[in-house]
Protein backbone atom coordinates (compact mmCIF):
# COMPACT_ATOMS: atom_id res chain seq x y z
CA UNK A 1 0.00 0.00 0.00
CA UNK A 2 1.47 3.15 -0.98
CA UNK A 3 0.86 6.62 0.95
CA UNK A 4 0.55 9.70 -0.99
CA UNK A 5 2.12 12.20 0.01
CA UNK A 6 -1.32 13.94 2.03
CA UNK A 7 -1.71 10.34 3.60
CA UNK A 8 1.80 10.72 4.32
CA UNK A 9 1.53 14.34 6.24
CA UNK A 10 -0.92 12.19 8.91
CA UNK A 11 1.81 10.13 10.10
CA UNK A 12 4.89 12.81 9.94
CA UNK A 13 5.57 14.76 13.33
CA UNK A 14 7.74 17.97 13.78
CA UNK A 15 6.20 19.92 11.12
CA UNK A 16 4.64 23.42 11.08
CA UNK A 17 4.39 23.21 7.33
CA UNK A 18 5.28 20.77 3.82
CA UNK A 19 5.71 21.40 0.58
CA UNK A 20 5.83 19.49 -2.47
CA UNK A 21 8.69 19.35 -5.00
CA UNK A 22 7.91 18.96 -8.90
CA UNK A 23 9.39 15.29 -8.69
CA UNK A 24 6.98 14.29 -5.86
CA UNK A 25 9.12 14.47 -2.87
CA UNK A 26 7.43 16.02 0.42
CA UNK A 27 9.28 18.40 1.76
CA UNK A 28 8.61 19.26 6.15
CA UNK A 29 9.79 23.00 7.61
CA UNK A 30 9.58 23.82 10.94
CA UNK A 31 9.62 27.44 10.60
CA UNK A 32 7.29 30.18 9.15
CA UNK A 33 7.91 31.65 5.88
CA UNK A 34 8.58 35.16 7.58
CA UNK A 35 10.76 32.77 10.10
CA UNK A 36 13.09 31.50 7.18
CA UNK A 37 13.55 35.17 5.38
CA UNK A 38 14.78 36.16 8.32
CA UNK A 39 17.44 34.01 8.29
CA UNK A 40 18.07 34.18 4.93
CA UNK A 41 19.08 37.53 5.38
CA UNK A 42 20.73 37.17 8.59
CA UNK A 43 22.69 34.42 8.22
CA UNK A 44 23.73 31.25 5.51
CA UNK A 45 25.30 29.57 8.51
CA UNK A 46 21.16 30.07 9.88
CA UNK A 47 19.71 29.93 7.00
CA UNK A 48 20.78 26.34 5.81
CA UNK A 49 20.04 24.70 9.15
CA UNK A 50 16.39 26.18 9.98
CA UNK A 51 14.65 23.82 7.25
CA UNK A 52 17.10 20.45 8.35
CA UNK A 53 14.71 17.47 9.78
CA UNK A 54 15.77 18.36 13.20
CA UNK A 55 13.35 16.01 15.80
CA UNK A 56 11.15 15.35 12.46
CA UNK A 57 9.94 11.65 12.49
CA UNK A 58 7.07 9.49 11.11
CA UNK A 59 5.30 7.59 13.98
CA UNK A 60 2.83 4.96 13.81
CA UNK A 61 1.08 1.80 14.91
CA UNK A 62 0.86 -1.31 13.02
CA UNK A 63 0.80 -5.01 12.15
CA UNK A 64 2.97 -4.69 9.05
CA UNK A 65 6.27 -6.30 8.25
CA UNK A 66 7.89 -4.36 6.04
CA UNK A 67 7.76 -0.97 4.73
CA UNK A 68 9.94 1.35 2.47
CA UNK A 69 10.40 4.88 1.45
CA UNK A 70 12.47 6.71 -1.05
CA UNK A 71 14.42 9.74 0.22
CA UNK A 72 16.76 12.78 -1.02
CA UNK A 73 19.09 14.38 1.02
CA UNK A 74 19.43 18.07 -0.12
CA UNK A 75 22.20 19.45 2.78
CA UNK A 76 24.17 18.11 5.12
CA UNK A 77 25.50 20.00 7.90
CA UNK A 78 27.11 16.29 9.78
CA UNK A 79 26.20 12.71 8.70
CA UNK A 80 24.08 11.19 11.40
CA UNK A 81 21.57 8.67 11.33
CA UNK A 82 18.08 7.48 9.92
CA UNK A 83 16.95 5.39 12.74
CA UNK A 84 13.94 3.07 13.03
CA UNK A 85 12.41 2.27 17.00
CA UNK A 86 10.28 -0.41 17.73
CA UNK A 87 8.32 -0.28 20.60
CA UNK A 88 10.53 2.11 21.92
CA UNK A 89 13.49 0.41 21.08
CA UNK A 90 16.32 1.09 18.35
CA UNK A 91 15.94 -1.82 15.53
CA UNK A 92 17.99 -0.18 12.37
CA UNK A 93 20.46 2.60 11.46
CA UNK A 94 21.13 3.58 8.32
CA UNK A 95 24.19 5.96 8.67
CA UNK A 96 24.21 8.87 5.66
CA UNK A 97 28.00 8.68 5.52
CA UNK A 98 26.70 5.38 3.71
CA UNK A 99 23.97 6.22 1.73
CA UNK A 100 23.58 7.48 -1.71
CA UNK A 101 22.14 11.35 -1.22
CA UNK A 102 18.95 9.98 -3.59
CA UNK A 103 17.71 6.38 -2.98
CA UNK A 104 15.31 4.11 -0.57
CA UNK A 105 15.70 2.62 2.58
CA UNK A 106 13.59 -0.42 3.88
CA UNK A 107 12.60 -1.62 7.37
CA UNK A 108 11.76 -5.18 8.32
CA UNK A 109 9.40 -5.43 11.24
CA UNK A 110 8.11 -8.40 13.59
CA UNK A 111 4.64 -9.98 12.87
CA UNK A 112 2.90 -8.20 15.55
CA UNK A 113 0.67 -5.09 16.88
CA UNK A 114 3.76 -2.59 17.30
CA UNK A 115 4.37 1.24 17.26
CA UNK A 116 6.96 2.50 15.22
CA UNK A 117 9.38 5.68 15.20
CA UNK A 118 11.89 6.33 12.15
CA UNK A 119 13.50 9.26 13.20
CA UNK A 120 14.97 11.33 10.31
CA UNK A 121 18.09 13.13 10.18
CA UNK A 122 18.87 15.71 13.15
CA UNK A 123 21.84 17.63 11.09
CA UNK A 124 20.55 17.08 7.45
CA UNK A 125 17.51 17.85 5.27
CA UNK A 126 15.88 14.78 3.95
CA UNK A 127 13.01 14.37 1.61
CA UNK A 128 10.68 11.63 1.26
CA UNK A 129 8.14 10.29 -1.16
CA UNK A 130 6.61 6.91 -1.79
CA UNK A 131 5.99 5.52 1.27
CA UNK A 132 5.24 1.88 0.89
CA UNK A 133 3.79 -0.19 3.24
CA UNK A 134 2.42 -3.77 3.56
CA UNK A 135 -0.33 -3.19 6.26
CA UNK A 136 -2.73 -0.13 7.42
CA UNK A 137 -0.74 2.65 9.40
CA UNK A 138 -2.34 4.48 12.17
CA UNK A 139 -1.24 7.86 13.40
CA UNK A 140 0.79 7.82 16.94
CA UNK A 141 -1.32 9.26 19.51
CA UNK A 142 0.57 12.24 20.76
CA UNK A 143 0.48 14.71 24.32
CA UNK A 144 1.24 17.93 24.56
CA UNK A 145 2.01 20.22 21.68
CA UNK A 146 5.48 21.85 22.59
CA UNK A 147 7.72 24.52 21.16
CA UNK A 148 11.23 23.39 21.45
CA UNK A 149 13.85 26.48 20.36
CA UNK A 150 17.64 25.85 21.03
CA UNK A 151 20.97 26.26 19.36
CA UNK A 152 23.11 23.65 17.58
CA UNK A 153 22.27 20.70 20.86
CA UNK A 154 18.59 21.34 20.51
CA UNK A 155 18.80 20.78 16.67
CA UNK A 156 20.73 17.70 17.26
CA UNK A 157 24.34 18.07 16.78
CA UNK A 158 26.99 15.72 18.49
CA UNK A 159 25.82 12.20 19.30
CA UNK A 160 25.76 11.53 15.38
CA UNK A 161 22.65 9.57 16.08
CA UNK A 162 19.23 10.96 14.95
CA UNK A 163 17.73 8.97 17.58
CA UNK A 164 19.90 9.82 20.18
CA UNK A 165 19.84 14.09 20.22
CA UNK A 166 18.88 14.71 24.18
CA UNK A 167 15.25 16.32 22.12
CA UNK A 168 14.94 12.29 21.25
CA UNK A 169 16.07 10.79 23.96
CA UNK A 170 13.52 13.27 26.10
CA UNK A 171 10.80 12.86 24.15
CA UNK A 172 10.71 9.24 24.10
CA UNK A 173 9.29 9.52 27.51
CA UNK A 174 7.34 12.09 27.45
CA UNK A 175 5.76 11.86 23.99
CA UNK A 176 5.29 15.76 23.33
CA UNK A 177 3.69 16.86 19.50
CA UNK A 178 6.94 19.11 19.39
CA UNK A 179 8.00 21.30 16.61
CA UNK A 180 11.75 21.30 17.03
CA UNK A 181 13.40 25.00 16.25
CA UNK A 182 16.83 24.70 17.31
CA UNK A 183 19.83 25.86 14.85
CA UNK A 184 23.01 25.65 14.94
CA UNK A 185 24.82 28.40 15.82
CA UNK A 186 21.78 30.12 17.24
CA UNK A 187 21.60 33.02 20.19
CA UNK A 188 18.71 34.84 22.10
CA UNK A 189 17.22 36.65 19.13
CA UNK A 190 13.85 38.30 19.21
CA UNK A 191 13.57 38.67 15.78
CA UNK A 192 12.90 35.05 15.48
CA UNK A 193 9.52 35.45 17.91
CA UNK A 194 7.07 35.96 15.32
CA UNK A 195 3.18 34.67 15.43
CA UNK A 196 3.11 31.17 13.93
CA UNK A 197 -0.26 31.13 12.23
CA UNK A 198 -2.38 28.11 12.80
CA UNK A 199 -0.08 26.66 15.15
CA UNK A 200 -0.75 27.05 19.29
CA UNK A 201 1.66 25.35 21.60
CA UNK A 202 0.45 23.75 24.56
CA UNK A 203 4.07 24.60 26.33
CA UNK A 204 7.44 26.05 25.34
CA UNK A 205 10.83 24.63 26.02
CA UNK A 206 14.15 27.29 25.36
CA UNK A 207 17.46 26.35 26.12
CA UNK A 208 19.73 28.81 24.39
CA UNK A 209 22.78 31.17 25.86
CA UNK A 210 25.82 29.01 25.17
CA UNK A 211 26.08 30.53 22.18
CA UNK A 212 26.24 33.94 24.05
CA UNK A 213 27.23 33.49 27.21
CA UNK A 214 30.23 35.79 27.76
CA UNK A 215 27.67 38.90 26.86
CA UNK A 216 28.58 41.50 29.35
CA UNK A 217 24.86 43.79 27.96
CA UNK A 218 21.97 41.21 28.29
CA UNK A 219 19.23 43.67 26.86
CA UNK A 220 19.23 41.29 24.32
CA UNK A 221 18.11 38.59 26.32
CA UNK A 222 15.42 41.07 28.23
CA UNK A 223 14.01 41.91 25.15
CA UNK A 224 13.64 38.23 24.07
CA UNK A 225 11.89 37.29 26.82
CA UNK A 226 9.94 40.24 26.69
CA UNK A 227 8.60 39.78 23.53
CA UNK A 228 7.88 35.97 24.03
CA UNK A 229 5.36 37.05 26.98
CA UNK A 230 3.32 39.20 24.50
CA UNK A 231 2.91 36.38 22.21
CA UNK A 232 2.61 33.89 24.79
CA UNK A 233 1.24 35.51 27.86
CA UNK A 234 -0.23 32.05 29.61
CA UNK A 235 1.70 29.54 27.76
CA UNK A 236 4.03 27.66 30.01
CA UNK A 237 7.57 28.32 29.24
CA UNK A 238 10.57 26.17 30.62
CA UNK A 239 14.23 27.56 30.34
CA UNK A 240 17.09 25.68 30.49
CA UNK A 241 20.37 27.41 31.64
CA UNK A 242 23.44 26.35 29.64
CA UNK A 243 24.87 22.91 30.56
CA UNK A 244 28.79 22.72 31.32
CA UNK A 245 31.44 23.72 28.47
CA UNK A 246 34.88 22.37 28.69
CA UNK A 247 36.31 24.23 26.12
CA UNK A 248 37.56 27.61 27.82
CA UNK A 249 39.60 27.94 31.18
CA UNK A 250 37.55 30.66 32.34
CA UNK A 251 34.33 29.32 31.37
CA UNK A 252 32.76 27.75 34.36
CA UNK A 253 33.23 31.32 36.53
CA UNK A 254 31.95 33.06 33.64
CA UNK A 255 29.42 30.64 32.41
CA UNK A 256 27.92 30.27 36.31
CA UNK A 257 27.65 34.38 36.04
CA UNK A 258 25.63 34.25 33.02
CA UNK A 259 23.14 31.51 34.15
CA UNK A 260 22.32 33.51 37.25
CA UNK A 261 21.64 36.98 35.24
CA UNK A 262 19.25 34.62 32.85
CA UNK A 263 17.47 33.56 36.15
CA UNK A 264 16.89 36.85 36.86
CA UNK A 265 15.49 37.87 33.59
CA UNK A 266 13.35 34.16 33.40
CA UNK A 267 12.27 35.25 37.47
CA UNK A 268 10.06 38.47 36.45
CA UNK A 269 7.75 35.99 34.19
CA UNK A 270 5.05 33.89 36.35
CA UNK A 271 4.92 31.40 33.53
CA UNK A 272 8.51 30.60 33.23
CA UNK A 273 9.95 27.74 34.84
CA UNK A 274 13.54 27.66 35.49
CA UNK A 275 15.86 24.01 34.98
CA UNK A 276 19.60 24.23 35.76
CA UNK A 277 21.43 23.01 32.78
CA UNK A 278 24.56 22.90 34.28
CA UNK A 279 23.30 20.29 36.60
CA UNK A 280 22.19 17.87 33.41
CA UNK A 281 25.42 16.60 32.07
CA UNK A 282 28.69 15.50 33.71
CA UNK A 283 31.34 17.35 33.52
CA UNK A 284 33.18 15.54 32.11
CA UNK A 285 34.93 15.60 28.51
CA UNK A 286 34.12 11.99 27.58
CA UNK A 287 30.41 12.83 27.15
CA UNK A 288 30.89 15.60 24.56
CA UNK A 289 31.77 15.01 21.21
CA UNK A 290 34.47 18.38 21.71
CA UNK A 291 34.27 19.76 24.79
CA UNK A 292 30.59 21.60 24.34
CA UNK A 293 27.82 19.34 22.10
CA UNK A 294 27.55 16.65 24.19
CA UNK A 295 28.31 13.07 22.33
CA UNK A 296 25.56 9.98 22.15
CA UNK A 297 26.36 9.46 26.10
CA UNK A 298 26.03 12.59 27.49
CA UNK A 299 22.61 13.31 25.49
CA UNK A 300 21.19 10.21 26.65
CA UNK A 301 21.81 11.51 30.20
CA UNK A 302 20.65 15.09 29.47
CA UNK A 303 17.61 13.79 27.86
CA UNK A 304 16.79 11.70 30.99
CA UNK A 305 17.79 13.97 33.49
CA UNK A 306 16.01 16.72 31.76
CA UNK A 307 12.69 14.34 31.52
CA UNK A 308 12.90 13.82 35.47
CA UNK A 309 13.38 17.92 36.35
CA UNK A 310 10.48 18.53 34.14
CA UNK A 311 8.31 15.53 35.96
CA UNK A 312 9.83 17.82 39.40
CA UNK A 313 8.89 20.99 38.45
CA UNK A 314 5.72 19.87 37.95
CA UNK A 315 5.96 21.41 34.09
Amino acid sequence: MKLSNEELKKIYYGAYSFSETKDGYLQAFQYTQQQMKYFEEASKFWYDRCMASSAKTLEFSTSATQFSFEYKIIWVGSEDTIELAIDGLISKIYYLKDLQREGMVSFDLPAVNKKVIVYLPADATILIRNFDINADVFPAEKNEKVLWMGDSITQGYGPLRSAHTYVSVANRLLNYNIINQGIGGYIYDKNVLVEMEGYYPDKIIISLGTNQYRTESMKGIEEYYERLSQLYPNTPVLCITPIWRGDAPDSEVVLAGFCQRLKDICAKYPNVTVVDGYSLVPHVTEYFIDKLHPNALGSEIYGRNLVLAIREAGF
